[in-house]
Order: C-alpha cells, then sequence, then structure tokens
C-alpha cells in the first residue's frame, strides 16, 4: 500500500524548476475533491424536499412528472 512518506521519498527527487508544476498538479487534485465534495453538497440539499407532501399530492406529482417527460421526447423536431 502506499504511504505518504513514500510519496514524500519520491518527491524530494523532484528537480527544483519542476516544483511549480508539482505543486499544481497537486493543488489541481485536491480542487477536484473540493468541487465535487461541494456538487454532492449541493444535490443532497434538496433531500427530503418532498416531505411536506402528502403522499396523494407526490403521487399526483410523480404521474404529471413521467407524462411531461414523455411528451418532451416524443417531439418530432425538424432542423
Amino acid at each position: 500500500m502506499l504511504t505518504l512518506n513514500a510519496i514524500l521519498k519520491e518527491m524530494k527527487g523532484i528537480p527544483v524548476d519542476r516544483l511549480e508544476d508539482l505543486y499544481s498538479f497537486v493543488h489541481s487534485l485536491n480542487t477536484k475533491i473540493n468541487k465535487s465534495d461541494n456538487l454532492r453538497k449541493t444535490i443532497l440539499a434538496f433531500a427530503g424536499s418532498f416531505n411536506d407532501m402528502t403522499d396523494k399530492d407526490y403521487s399526483d406529482f410523480v404521474k404529471e412528472t413521467k407524462k411531461v417527460r414523455a411528451k418532451l421526447f416524443e417531439r418530432n423536431i425538424n432542423l
């Protein structure tokens, strides 16, 4: 298993003129994780949004949504 110490040992051999590239790469990895985490938080913010609906209202909402989606993809579009 790869450890932080093994990575640091490899980094010691990197030429000084390439350290900026290394920093940019490491920073980009961290940024991708943060973007992914932010997206997850944004999506989860909608969790429980339908809790205040009655079962009947929710059922009607789901049926109507399915109907609208079906119509949307059955359209003939002339290009």
